[in-house]
């Protein structure tokens, strides 16, 4: 079953409660944790996440988009108040991957990698056996609103082809430009996990555009 997370990068950051509570139906709220030098923008920290974690019940997906996450780990594990269910880190972001990763594992959440469009899935091949999630990137990360990246389908065909192949059981995801027309590209390709922003927030009826991507089939091959 496909499982949707709606970014809360789209959301109206001057009335983010009320956002939060029209996309309730969603099976996580991700949140993309910034600080300006891996991307070029700033956006939420331990003290937004931990206002998230206390006004929504729905489990938090944290998308770590900063260099050497490794040091902050603690602070936002903390700040999330036992409502994380993932905490995602960058490979290119972390010198010493496979430690960031078994750290994430001490934690008791599950640990995921993203992989940004030009990095190549070798980055991950030797640390599959520590990752439940990976993230491909279907933008260059930083900002919500891009368009989808289509040369990015066969990356996540290839990623499922060296799970299989590996028998490892890690879950991929996608994050940019997912929407009604993109979501059956990368469901086809293997994904079953779907980051939506724009396309759920700027909806008039955020429920219904959840409902219609967790539904979504997986489009044909051409």
């Amino acid at each position: 079953m496909l499982k949707i997370a709606a970014s809360l990068l789209a959301a109206d950051f001057a009335c983010l409660e009320r956002d939060i509570a029209r996309v309730a139906q969603a099976d996580y709220l991700h949140v993309d944790v910034m600080d300006g030098q891996f991307v070029p923008n700033i956006s939420f920290g331990p003290p937004v996440i931990a206002a998230v974690a206390g006004i929504t019940p729905v489990p938090l997906h944290l998308h770590l988009m900063i260099e050497e996450p490794g040091r902050l780990l603690d602070a936002i594990f903390a700040s999330g108040r036992g409502q994380i269910d993932c905490i995602t880190v960058h490979a290119e972001a972390c010198t010493h991957l496979h430690r960031t990763l078994q750290e994430i594992n001490c934690l008791g959440v599950r640990a995921g990698v993203a992989l940004n469009p030009a990095t190549p899935i070798a980055e991950i091949e030797h640390v599959l056996g520590l990752i439940d999630r990976i993230l491909v990137m279907t933008v260059n990360p930083g900002f919500g609103g891009q368009q989808f990246l289509d040369e990015m389908v066969p990356k996540i065909r290839a990623i499922s082809g060296l799970l299989d192949s590996q028998g490892a059981q890690c879950e991929i995801g996608v994050d940019g430009g997912i929407d009604i027309k993109t979501a059956p590209l990368v469901v086809e390709a293997g994904a079953s996990f779907l980051v939506a922003g724009s396309a759920i927030f700027k909806a008039d009826h955020p429920e219904q555009v959840i409902s219609k991507l967790r539904s979504t089939i997986s489009a044909p091959r051409c």
